[in-house]
């Protein structure tokens, strides 16, 4: 288990990470979200002992980082996959690092076979694709076949096929009872593969709820209404109160349900050829909850305007 408690970092006038508790629990994957500048980093490496917390603390299992024994043991980290000296190959990498840290050399096969590796394990570091380098890095993680894993983007780079694997590979490691916790920019990936999310904007704690009640609570469900009499219906439904927005050859209405759209369609005596809820995605409801809490704000003006 991973707790922070009040967990704070200012640097000078500027604070990081302001206040932030949280606890992530083993047996899911908890995903970890934030715009860029949200403290997100920082808040990972104070968990791993990188960096000092100004104020609070961060626990594993009830103890700071720094205390623990066996510590690749315990915990398995992912934070930055290039941080690794690139004249080494894969093998011998994680040959240092068993020999380094008192582990089974078996281990080095057993991680290099775990993340698909083997065929390339004689290949200098400096040669590999970002992709490959996260594997290298998730192999160097589960050395200790550590009980808690941290993972800082561990889908950047990989192909199609490797973020279904990362996703299995996760999801595999959670249902043994283990703890992940993952951070990524990537919406889509987190919505399969998360089932519980942290969400934090400009250091402070947005939400820490499930991914389900985190896209419900921040999402309006809309009723998708497809019929050959579209103006008919839209003047049915003004007339009931309700707005209706064309979208790409149907209508889009919002704050009602299907049961009423259906039924004064039906009173109307018109035509419905589709009716269903739509809900947004993990990315919408992201973006909205976290609209007021991004550090960079883009304008509408393009590149090239003098405007």
């Amino acid at each position: 288990m991973i707790e922070a408690r009040n967990l704070t970092k200012r640097y000078g006038e500027k604070f990081a990470v302001k206040d932030l508790s949280f606890t992530v629990r083993p047996g899911i994957v908890t995903g970890f979200l934030g715009p860029n500048g949200a403290g997100k980093s920082t808040t990972m490496r104070m968990i791993l002992g990188l960096d000092r917390p100004t104020s609070g603390e961060a626990l594993i299992n009830g103890k700071p980082y720094a205390t623990v024994h066996a510590p690749m043991q315990l915990v398995g980290a992912l934070l930055d996959a290039k941080d690794v000296h690139g004249g080494r190959t894969a093998r011998a990498h994680l040959t240092a690092l068993v020999q380094s840290n008192g582990l089974p050399e078996r281990r080095v096969a057993e991680v290099l076979a775990i993340t698909g590796m083997t065929e390339t394990a004689g290949r200098r570091i400096k040669g590999f694709s970002l992709g490959m380098s996260q594997r290298l890095g998730i192999a160097a993680a589960m050395l200790g076949d550590p009980e808690i894993l941290i993972f800082d983007e561990p889908v950047n780079g990989l192909d199609p096929e490797g973020i279904l694997w990362i996703r299995r590979f996760m999801q595999g490691l959670a249902a043994e009872g283990r703890t992940v916790f993952v951070s990524s920019h990537l919406m889509s990936e987190m919505e399969n593969t998360a089932e519980h999310l942290i969400v934090i904007g400009l250091g402070k704690l947005l939400a820490d709820m499930s991914t389900k009640d985190f896209i419900a609570a921040n999402s309006a469900g809309r009723v998708k209404v497809r019929s050959p009499q579209a103006d008919e219906l839209i003047r049915a439904l003004r007339t009931a109160g309700l707005e209706a927005t064309e979208v790409d050859g149907h209508l889009e209405v919002l704050g009602t349900s299907t049961d009423a759209v259906g039924d004064l369609a039906a009173a109307s005596r018109l035509t419905v050829h589709e009716l269903c809820i739509e809900r947004s995605s993990l990315e919408q409801a992201f973006m909205e909850m976290t609209k007021e809490s991004v550090e960079y704000q883009s304008t509408e003006a393009t590149a090239g305007s003098t405007q």
